[in-house]
């Protein structure tokens, strides 16, 4: 599933084309696409239909896009969840089309803008779609109802460091399992853990209790730093269905020192990487350089 750095080049893209521009019309092409607004399709469609793009937003892995109304502030928000391969195209106006290839096969939602373009959620899995959430007040931002749980994000300028190494180092838990909880540190997912813990030397089934509060701060540290470097090179894209939203791939696959290297030599010390389940996951490390817990 796309993680905090493939979210940030949609949000990007979404706020260059989308901002300020009002949606015309909706149309909801698949059911799936609007199961999780519980209001229904017709809802959904009414909510946004008329609505002014007021800004592009994210969170760890979460989108929204808020909506204005009337010269009003937003106060509600489309949730975007990309699922396993959502995908969020702009074509026409001024954007790029995708070069000679249509998704229409898996187009579950359409909304016309006020400019001539085209948004379109294609999502070949239908694990993803769209609802309308209101905007609610949440330690000092806005987020959508929804969102309110979620932890801030290490790219996130309110990002509390230390805040987070205390609430790890409570977490009498494996440090991996920790790292994918979205409460306590957002936008970190099964590839970007691996690779900050491959980073950090550190086995993802140890005790993030057991580790130092110095280890903790280098292992958030570990996956800002991925991330970051993910985000400059466009995301970590396998296939097709990692695209931003122009359909362009990103390419960080090429840097990954961890995650899908199982059989391989790590490019630290030549030992033959691994790969274990994990909840319901692979893991993938160094049995040399991240030291298995005894």
């Amino acid at each position: 599933m796309p993680e905090l750095p493939e979210v940030e080049v949609v949000r990007r893209g979404l706020a260059d084309h989308l901002v300020g521009r009002s949606i015309t019309a909706v149309e909801v092409l698949h059911p799936r696409a609007a199961r999780r607004h519980v209001a229904g399709d017709a809802d959904l469609i009414g909510q946004i239909a008329g609505s002014t793009v007021a800004s592009a937003e994210r969170r760890g892995k979460f989108l929204w896009l808020p909506l204005a109304r009337g010269g009003r502030p937003a106060d509600a928000a489309i949730v975007v969840h990309l699922g396993m391969s959502g995908q969020m195209l702009v074509d026409g106006g001024g954007a790029v089309r995708r070069d000679g290839e249509s998704d229409d096969r898996h187009l579950r939602i359409r909304a016309e803008l006020d400019d001539g373009a085209v948004l379109r959620f294609v999502d070949q899995r239908t694990f993803g779609g769209w609802a309308v959430d209101p905007l609610v007040a949440v330690d000092g931002t806005v987020v959508p109802a929804s969102v309110a749980h979620i932890a801030r994000d290490p790219l996130d300028p309110a990002f509390d460091r230390a805040a987070v190494i205390a609430a790890m180092k409570r977490k009498d838990t494996e440090v991996k399992r920790v790292l994918l909880d979205q409460t306590v540190i957002s936008g970190v997912g099964n590839i970007y853990a691996d690779e900050a813990l491959w980073l950090s030397k550190v086995h993802g089934r140890r005790h993030a209790a057991a580790l130092t509060r110095p280890a903790l701060g280098r292992l958030i540290d570990d996956a800002t730093a991925v991330m970051r470097s993910a985000l400059d090179q466009g995301g970590t894209s396998f296939d097709s269905l990692y695209v931003n939203v122009n359909g362009q791939s990103g390419y960080f696959e090429r840097s990954l020192n961890a995650y899908g290297r199982d059989g391989e030599p790590c490019r630290r010390c030549g030992a033959i990487m691994r790969r274990e389940q994990f909840m319901n996951r692979g893991s993938h490390f160094c049995p040399k350089c991240q030291t298995r817990p005894r």
